[in-house]
């Protein structure tokens, strides 16, 4: 992202107007390289395809907000790859990471990892580092520390099943991987940080959340996004595109004042919900319409999305979620067109 657009980006969740309306999408390794004609095995490999495939994104839709921004990852593979996880990837499919924790008793023997030498980690904060250079003559700056989220990685390490189990049956045991998995994601933003001292803004992913009922992500996961969110950066981004209705009054508390949903709540309810505190981006269905539809058809449903929203300063206007895999150009390019015309 470059300068002007970061201006713009922190002055909206300030709550500043802006003189003209805004897009933003999270992309990543489902969307951007088979859109840029490549295998996710070649994104993921070769350092010199990931950099211009995200260059390309940039030059082809400049007025877009793409966050986070030249995002290092290997899909889900990457924060349990730390944990010792077995990795698993296909050449033009989804990479999987297999458990690690096959008792609750695998828990007490689980130790933090070293995000500078463990897994992945190290060839991601490498690419970044390598690249900074060229990414910094594009115009454009890395401004966004990444992970998943807590409980998202603990259910890579356990299995989803199994973890909301163990929640129910040994909630102490719950509370351990989750001190453990935080501990572990407190240093690698920190680290990220101190490699690239043009970060000011965090994100964190993590569809768990909308797994849980109340209850349980008050007791599970509140305390432990509230400990991770507790920096100093001015964009304090939270992905969840499953169920936000049991977690999403919390999020003003936690600190994240961008939010990317799902299509669960719809814009209004989720103001509604969060006293107008965040801004939401989104919520165009992304498959059943961004990816599958005509231009003409995104086109129309998106002017129907935003006609419908009240509170417009509190919003960057983007799909339910992350760019859905086989988005094609002509769809982006008549979703810009549409928020354009409906502000204008």
């Amino acid at each position: 992202m470059n300068d002007t657009n970061w201006k713009k980006l922190k002055a909206l969740v300030n709550g500043e107007s802006l003189s003209e309306p805004m897009a933003g999408f999270i992309i990543d390794s489902p969307w951007l390289p088979n859109w840029y004609g490549i295998s996710i095995l070649d994104y993921f490999t070769n350092d010199e395809l990931w950099l211009k495939a995200n260059l390309k994104a940039i030059d082809t839709f400049p007025d877009v907000l793409f966050l986070p921004g030249f995002w290092s990852e290997y899909g889900m593979c990457t924060e349990p790859s730390a944990f010792g996880a077995k990795t698993v990837f296909w050449e033009d499919e989804f990479p999987f990471a297999d458990k690690v924790i096959h008792s609750s008793e695998d828990i007490d023997n689980l130790k933090v990892p070293n995000p500078a030498t463990d897994g992945l980690l190290p060839f991601m904060l490498n690419r970044l580092k390598i690249n900074q250079p060229k990414i910094e003559e594009a115009g454009q700056k890395i401004l966004f520390s990444v992970s998943r989220g807590p409980l998202n990685i603990a259910s890579f390490l356990m299995g989803t099943t199994e973890l909301m189990t163990t929640m129910m049956m040994e909630p102490d045991k719950v509370h351990k991987l989750m001190h453990i998995i935080t501990d572990f994601l407190k240093k690698w933003h920190q680290m990220q940080h101190e490699a690239i001292p043009t970060i000011d803004g965090m994100l964190m992913l993590d569809d768990i959340v909308g797994f849980v009922g109340e209850d349980e992500f008050v007791e599970f996961g509140l305390p432990y996004f509230k400990e991770l969110y507790s920096t100093n950066d001015s964009i304090k981004f939270f992905h969840n595109d499953a169920d936000c209705s049991m977690s999403v009054r919390y999020y003003p508390e936690i600190g994240i004042n961008l939010y990317n949903p799902g299509l669960d709540l719809s814009i209004n309810e989720t103001h509604e919900a969060t006293k107008n505190e965040l801004v939401v981006l989104g919520s165009l269905p992304p498959r059943d319409v961004l990816a599958a539809c005509t231009p003409d058809e995104v086109y129309q449903k998106t002017k129907e999305m935003l006609a419908e929203v009240k509170n417009k300063s509190k919003l960057l206007a983007s799909c339910g979620g992350g760019m859905p895999p086989k988005v094609n150009t002509e769809n982006i390019t008549a979703f810009i067109k549409a928020v354009k015309d409906s502000y204008s």
